[in-house]
């Protein structure tokens, strides 16, 4: 692994960019999880189905996967940077065009281009701080990052519920616009420009390469893990709001709101993920976070006392925040000299995965049952801890 680039190592603030990097993915995420809490306001605005009005946020997931396979070229050919720059500038001014349309075939196509626009900065923060960091320095960083990703689950939604129930739907994208726009202004002045690796490349030539990852038997067990990991997040909190309206529970938005914010709490564990697995190995605390998520997802249905279920709530988001490192990790050392594509492909199938969330919640809820929702959310993490029990090795075999 080749020294961080550049002749200002000894000048840079590590603390500053690191802080910039973990707001940086906290807003950007924020806006894959914002139309959760809004699906039943679409529904009755525009008078369609609560699937129908969940492809506000399918459509970002998509985009957002599409767009993860080629900016990582894209930043070997302009720079981490000022692709993370230039895409908060386009999240700024998609943000303002959705809070200003009134038919929802626009909100759809519009949240595409977002989940497009935001996938500059997820894959390209990722490579940035493997660059201009010093070995000891990453694995924190890069914890701190996932952090910024996962707390943007939580905020997201809490912060949509908050501004819509105040001030209509409209107005949380607004919100979306002006904090990206200053967040662009602070990527632009305060965070080091990195390398250009080669002006001339070609941004496709990665995407030629994705099917010799596929052959790899080790990545593929990690690429079932990341399918099914966001996913279930999503699903969750898609179910959640539904089921603390409904008896036994019948609380208001404004409390539904507050059980949300109990899953801050479980995202703090993500910083020590590396720390964990340096003493038990990162195989097992991926496998073991998946457990704890299972545990937590299953009960949460049986469950009738709300501060037992807020406890089981905090219980699957925290093995959440120890899965989504260690697999990040281990596909990276798996990944070997396909390291870069191995990671693109990753972060595609994970945001892939929840463009399915909202769709099979409420599908699951179509049983009338929110014990089977629950259980049968947790079999399909059940899935991801198999294929993790038959990743048997953390390194890559280089041919």
């Amino acid at each position: 692994m080749s020294k961080p680039n550049t002749a200002s190592v000894a000048d840079r603030n590590y603390s500053l960019m690191t802080i910039i990097l973990c707001w940086t993915g906290l807003v950007v995420m924020s806006s894959l999880y914002v139309t959760i809490p809004l699906i039943s306001v679409f529904a009755q605005l525009y008078e369609i189905s609560a699937a129908e009005a969940a492809a506000a946020g399918s459509t970002f997931s998509i985009g957002f996967a599409i767009g993860c396979l080629v900016y990582g070229a894209l930043s070997d050919k302009y720079g981490r940077k000022t692709v993370i720059f230039v895409g908060l500038l386009c999240l700024t001014l998609i943000s303002v065009l959705i809070g200003s349309v009134h038919s929802f075939g626009w909100v759809v196509l519009l949240r595409g281009l977002q989940g497009a626009a935001a996938a500059t900065f997820s894959p390209v923060a990722l490579a940035y701080a493997v660059e201009m960091y010093p070995v000891e320095k990453r694995v924190t960083t890069i914890g701190f990052i996932s952090t910024g990703f996962l707390i943007a689950g939580i905020v997201g939604q809490v912060i949509s519920s908050s501004i819509s129930e105040q001030y209509g739907w409209s107005a949380v994208f607004y919100l979306l616009a002006v904090v990206y726009a200053v967040t662009a202004a602070f990527v632009f002045f305060f965070l080091p420009k990195g390398i250009r690796h080669s002006a001339s490349a070609s941004i496709w030539e990665p995407i030629k390469q994705i099917g010799h990852v596929f052959v790899q038997k080790q990545l593929v067990y990690c690429y079932v893990v990341a399918f099914v990991l966001l996913m279930s997040f999503v699903s969750m909190y898609t179910v959640l709001g539904s089921y603390l309206s409904q008896s036994p529970f019948e609380l208001s938005k404004q409390d539904i709101l507050y059980v949300r914010s109990f899953g801050i709490i479980g995202m703090l564990i993500s910083p020590f993920a590396g720390r964990i697995s340096k003493r038990i190995g990162i195989r097992a605390t991926l496998r073991g976070g998946l457990l704890i998520a299972i545990i937590g997802l299953a009960f949460m249905g049986m469950i009738s006392n709300l501060p037992l279920l807020i406890i089981m709530s905090i219980l699957f988001v925290g093995g959440i925040a120890l899965a989504v490192p260690s697999l990040v990790s281990l596909v990276g050392q798996l990944g070997g000299k396909m390291r870069g594509i191995a990671v693109s492909v990753y972060t595609f199938i994970l945001f892939a995965g929840t463009s399915f969330g909202p769709i099979i919640s409420l599908y699951f809820m179509k049983s009338g049952s929110y014990v089977i929702t629950f259980i049968l959310l947790a079999m399909i993490l059940c899935v991801g801890l198999l294929a993790a029990c038959l990743i048997n090795r953390e390194e890559a075999v280089e041919g």
